[in-house]
């Protein structure tokens, strides 16, 4: 059982989270921000106001608390870890084939992981994971050159990402108790579905 003091943490993170997100403003959803804080809140809002990024990132902490620890943590490490590659390689103008499709799918696959309680060894839901937040990171590292303040901007997404898969530890951390577990693979299906309607699209 998950001490209090992990509970805290996630939702305190969680709500941190989603106060940010809301009082960031559609305008500086794109790269086009001025000096440090504007590169910041572009990459901050830059996964935000991107769906396909926010269920397949809230898929990835969704799952890693559904498969318990030490999943809980590895997952949410190894994406932005490996997303870093995608992003140095969008950056370099290296071109990776359907990269819009590689996000969609991303969503589709771990929501069905969590939505049928896949439990597979540990570098298997790993390597899953890494490979899909090479995807991920080319979309954002594609847009990077553009930014007003790269580095700010690679900060404001990698702080995004984390509190993203943040947001999917605590609702997964439900899966704890009999009618929660209903709920998390519910939302797995629901980001599942999601990831379909991208594909589709």
């Amino acid at each position: 059982m998950r001490g209090n003091g992990d509970i805290k943490m996630l939702v305190t993170g969680t709500s941190l989270f989603l106060a940010l997100a809301l009082a960031a403003t559609p305008a500086f959803a794109h790269v086009g921000g001025e000096g440090l804080a504007g590169g910041l809140v572009s990459g901050f809002t830059h996964p935000i106001f991107g769906p396909d990024h926010v269920i397949a990132m809230v898929a990835v902490g969704l799952w890693g608390a559904f498969l318990g620890m030490p999943a809980m943590w590895v997952l949410p490490v190894v994406f932005p870890l490996v997303m870093a590659v995608g992003g140095a390689l969008g950056v370099a103008g290296v071109p990776i084939p359907q990269v819009e499709t590689g996000i969609a799918l991303s969503a589709v696959l771990l929501g069905l992981a969590v939505a049928a309680a896949f439990r597979p060894p540990l570098w298997i839901a790993a390597l899953l994971v890494g490979a899909f937040a090479i995807f991920h990171g080319h979309a954002h590292g594609a847009e990077l050159p553009h930014a007003a303040n790269p580095l700010a901007y690679s900060v404001g997404f990698v702080i995004a990402t984390g509190l993203l898969h943040l947001c999917g530890i605590a609702f997964g951390l439900l899966a704890a108790r009999p009618l929660g577990a209903a709920a998390v693979r519910v939302a797995g299906a629901l980001i599942a579905a999601g990831g379909v309607y991208f594909l589709a699209a």
